[in-house]
């Protein structure tokens, strides 16, 4: 079993960045694939970023790609989201999952285990 911890949200002007972290616990943390997914106000949860489990592919959504870097330190058990050049579009409550052993795909069903959010909220 594994739980998930995010952190890094918060407030800030469009045009700036933020990093999410979330820590995974558990010796075997390495061997899930992860995922951010987001959710705002009155919106269904839709994916952001994943990683897959063996090759660390990552793939984002249209709506991310250029600005969000998905990235994992294996030693520390956390994975890492970069925001960069937020808009207001991109405020949300951000959700890390993890699926075991899985191919980092878009489907939120796949994943097993979720965190608890962390809010982002950029100001225009």
């Amino acid at each position: 079993q594994v739980q998930l911890v995010e952190s890094g949200g918060g407030l800030v002007q469009a045009g700036g960045s933020l990093r999410l972290s979330c820590v995974g616990s558990g010796r075997t943390f390495n061997s899930y694939a992860v995922a951010w997914f987001r959710q705002a106000p009155g919106k269904e949860r839709e994916f952001v970023a994943a990683m897959s489990w063996r090759l660390r592919a990552t793939d984002y959504s249209d709506s991310v790609k250029g600005r969000f870097t998905l990235s994992r330190d294996n030693a520390k058990n956390t994975v890492y989201l970069q925001m960069d050049n937020l808009k207001p579009d991109d405020t949300a409550t951000y959700y890390c999952a993890a699926d075991f052993q899985g191919g980092g795909v878009v489907i939120q069903s796949a994943y097993e285990y979720w965190g608890q959010g962390t809010q982002v909220t950029v100001s225009s």
